[in-house]
């Protein structure tokens, strides 16, 4: 699917943040409290309609040295940052637990704000599909779903999809530390909750106290390039799977060597006769199996899971792609969605809108970066319908804001390398620190940059740049 980047075309606007009181806290239990946040529907009208965020703490475990707030966000765009807070312990080190408060929120339009964006009940009918046409009749039905799932977000999530730009949640967030109460405040971001720090303390410079961008999206990227560098980024971590199957005797997929050969069997395969899965569910088609490999390249842990899926796939089994399938769409065990997809298109496709021209640019292109990925940037497209606006962000500057501590791991599919390069230069105090690791974000993979993180968290120490962060040893 078509992942839609920011447009850096359009000048910044002065917008003033609204003052808010300090937030209601609720215990939750476990060193976590609940609040909710209410800010303007559209930043430029503070006095008109407002939303409502769901925002969580874990509270510092050493209160006596604590820091501050770390505001997180996971990335997405439509990812709740709510669990970042509630699941901290998972995800931090002790260093941070102890020295910061960890404050989560659900981005306006997902998970437990209110309201959130929603199209459909089943996401099946469309990412399910066979999502590389052959032929006029499996076109038209693609078109179709495609339609119908950008009538169903315009009936059902109403004005709210025209405010839902990285911008208003950058503006947001600044309303999040003015809650808070603290004049500067810390941020770490993944993934596209780089683009979205980058942003913030783009507009915000001086409230800034501390930012960490791990898995840096390209801030310069318009729709095709950014689609392109990851498709390419996909492929080569699909082609490092293979290669790693192939090198492992034990590896259910390996073939004798030439796992890749057989893939490709396996998907022309898939096209003509759809795995079956369970009753009830739909079966593995080109759809769900390319979304199945896609999720199981964001951490090098999934790969055993997908050699076992792939070959269960070939012995007409599709249980195990179906399940990875599951994972990246959202699906729960009682077979409901999160609305993480649904929120992604919101505001990827306000960022910046997508032509039928970049489709046809990026066919001609992947078949040459991506020959095995690159369908999922193809179809189906539903920025291409978009009934909002576009509402594209101030380009990223950072200017007059802090270091900033941009992180980028060697093999990262979504955010390959050199996006995470491109941010780095983008910004006038980017320093970038490389993680050698054939995973998405690079913070949790080894003790050499998760030090990196907390020094500069913490005290502020900067890193040298240059550094590179190797697996131990």
């Amino acid at each position: 699917m078509v992942a839609c980047s920011t447009n850096p075309s359009r000048t910044n606007t002065a917008v003033t943040v609204v003052a808010h009181p300090d937030l209601e806290w609720v215990d939750a239990g476990g060193g976590v409290d609940f609040a909710q946040l209410t800010v303007p529907k559209d930043h430029a009208q503070p006095g008109g309609p407002t939303i409502s965020l769901f925002v969580a703490r874990h509270r510092a475990t050493d209160p006596a040295q604590r820091v501050g707030s770390l505001l997180v966000n996971p990335g997405g765009p439509g990812a709740p940052g709510s669990a970042l807070a509630i699941q901290a312990d998972e995800v931090y080190s002790k260093r941070l637990l102890a020295r910061f408060d960890i404050v989560g929120w659900d981005p306006r339009g997902v998970g437990r704000s209110v309201p959130a964006v929603d199209c459909v009940d089943d996401l099946d009918p469309l990412f399910g599909l066979d999502i590389s046409p052959d032929t006029p009749a499996e076109e038209q039905a693609l078109t179709g779903r495609t339609k119908d799932f950008v009538a169903g977000c315009t009936q059902r999530s109403g004005d709210l999809l025209r405010y839902m730009s990285t911008e208003q949640s950058a503006r947001d967030m600044e309303s999040l530390r003015a809650a808070i109460g603290e004049d500067k405040i810390s941020y770490f971001g993944f993934s596209y909750g780089s683009e979205l720090g980058a942003t913030w303390l783009t507009l915000f410079p001086a409230t800034v106290r501390a930012a960490v961008l791990d898995g840096a999206a390209d801030p310069t990227a318009t729709p095709v390039s950014s689609s392109i560098q990851q498709a390419t980024g996909f492929e080569r971590a699909f082609d490092g799977f293979l290669t790693a199957c192939a090198a492992d005797q034990k590896c259910p997929f390996r073939h004798d060597g030439n796992p890749g050969p057989a893939f490709d069997a396996l998907m022309a395969n898939i096209e003509a006769n759809p795995v079956p899965t369970s009753q009830g569910r739909i079966p593995v088609t080109s759809g769900v199996a390319l979304i199945a490999v896609a999720q199981a390249l964001y951490s090098s842990r999934q790969w055993p899971r997908l050699e076992r899926a792939l070959a269960d796939a070939e012995a007409g089994k599709g249980g195990g792609l179906l399940g990875l399938y599951d994972a990246y769409m959202g699906r729960s065990a009682t077979g409901g969605y999160d609305n993480t997809l649904e929120a992604f298109f919101a505001t990827t496709c306000t960022d910046a809108a997508t032509s039928a021209s970049d489709i046809t640019s990026l066919a001609a292109q992947l078949a040459t970066v991506a020959p095995r990925m690159g369908a999922l940037w193809l179809a189906p497209d539903p920025c291409l319908l978009w009934p909002a606006p576009v509402d594209a962000s101030p380009p990223v500057t950072g200017d007059d804001a802090p270091t900033v501590v941009v992180v980028g791991t060697t093999g990262d599919p979504a955010t390959p390398l050199e996006s995470s390069r491109a941010m780095a230069a983008s910004l006038e105090h980017g320093v970038l620190v490389t993680v050698e690791a054939p995973d998405h974000t690079g913070y949790g993979l080894n003790d050499c940059i998760d030090q990196t993180v907390d020094d500069y968290l913490i005290d502020l120490t900067a890193p040298a740049a240059g550094i590179t962060c190797r697996p131990t040893t």
